[in-house]
Parts: C-alpha cells; structure tokens; sequence
C-alpha cells in the first residue's frame, strides 16, 4: 500500500470526558481556541468551511475565524465568491477546527446567514489598508487573465484617500449558528474521545460518541 500505509502517530496528550466538559459547546469551542492560542500553534484560527452546491456537490477551503459570540461563528469573505454563491442557495455549512499540536479536532454544522452592514464594515474598517483594497479588486473566484490584472487595479487605488476605500457591498461577513458541534481529543490505540452536542428544542444535548 506504499509509505502512506506505515504512518502512525499515538496520542496520549489529554482526555476529554463529560465531567470536564462545558455544558455550552459554543463556551467549550472558545475554551480550547483559547488554549490554542495560550499554546502559540500557527494559524490557530483557521478553518475548513465546507459548502454544498445545489446539485448536491460538496467544497471546501480555509478560512479564518474572526469571532466567536453566544450565536456562533464569524468569517468574512466575498459573497459573489464560489462559497457564497453557494451559500445563497444552500445556507447550511459545515466548519472544522483542527489542532495537531493539542491532538484536538473540533466539527461544526449548522446554518450560516450574513450578519448587518454594520458588523462587515466595524471588521473591513480594521483591516491593513492592503487588504481592503485587496477585497476591492478581487473578483473572487472568477477568472483572470493573470495576477498583473489584479496588481494594476491596487496600485491605481493606492494613492486614493483611505476614507475612499470602502467596504464593497459583495464583500462582508457571515455568522454559522450551530446546531451539532462535536469535540474530539486524540487518546492511545486509536480509542479517541468524541463528546457531540446537538441542540434539540433549544437545549444542549450531550452524547458519547465511538472513535
């Protein structure tokens, strides 16, 4: 089966159990984003967002969790981009949390609707000024005829005033309201712990689930 087949890694670093779990799984996401963060791992707030078109055909890409309140989860992209496009369509999504160094995944599903003009330009307004011309020239997920189209368009907007360069209105924020989240944390011979929580009637439900 080749060198793949021989790839083995055993995972001993934590348990997670239902004692010393949160009851809230949007607070427990934050609690282990928070020790990713204390534990310096590169890039901890990226994620896999997975969409589905509406033929049925799945895709997926990293993106990057800008914030976590007591509704869900928060990113930002171009909303006439493939993934908003088919968001549009097919509001339910799904996003993976994944740290290697912690031997922790956590699995997200729910509806994702856009949040107010208001939150997209607050976040567009804090950004490098690069990276809000940047969401300004590209036609995200269209294509071009080569990158030299893009680097003219920025350049032109260089020199322009920064109370000039605003939020685009295809370009903004989505929040994904969960319904199943699931926490899994590497354990020894493969017997990982998998705790999921799936909301039922507005409440929380908690089930152990086999590896």
């Amino acid at each position: 089966m080749g060198i793949l087949a021989n790839i083995r890694n055993d995972y001993s670093q934590n348990i997670l159990s239902e004692n010393n779990v949160l009851k809230n799984p949007i607070e427990q996401t934050s609690k282990w984003l928070e020790e990713a963060l204390h534990h310096k791992i590169a890039e901890p707030t990226a994620m896999n967002l997975a969409t589905v078109s509406v033929t049925g055909r799945p895709s997926s890409r990293i993106v990057l969790l800008k914030e976590i309140n007591t509704d869900g989860f928060v990113f930002f992209t171009n909303y006439e981009s493939k993934k908003g496009e088919e968001l549009a369509k097919n509001p339910f999504a799904a996003i993976t949390l994944f740290w290697k160094e912690l031997e922790r995944q956590i699995r997200i599903e729910g509806k994702v609707q856009k949040i107010t003009a208001a939150e997209s330009d607050l976040y567009y307004n804090s950004r490098p000024l690069g990276s809000r011309i940047g969401a300004i020239v590209s036609p995200q997920s269209k294509q071009i005829i080569d990158r030299s189209v893009l680097e003219a368009k920025a350049k032109a907007m260089e020199n322009l005033p920064e109370n000039e360069i605003k939020r685009p209105e295809h370009w903004g924020g989505y929040i994904l309201i969960p319904d199943y989240i699931e926490f899994w944390q590497g354990r020894t011979n493969r017997l990982h712990d998998r705790l999921a929580f799936s909301l039922e009637n507005s409440q929380w439900i908690l089930n152990r689930l086999a590896p």
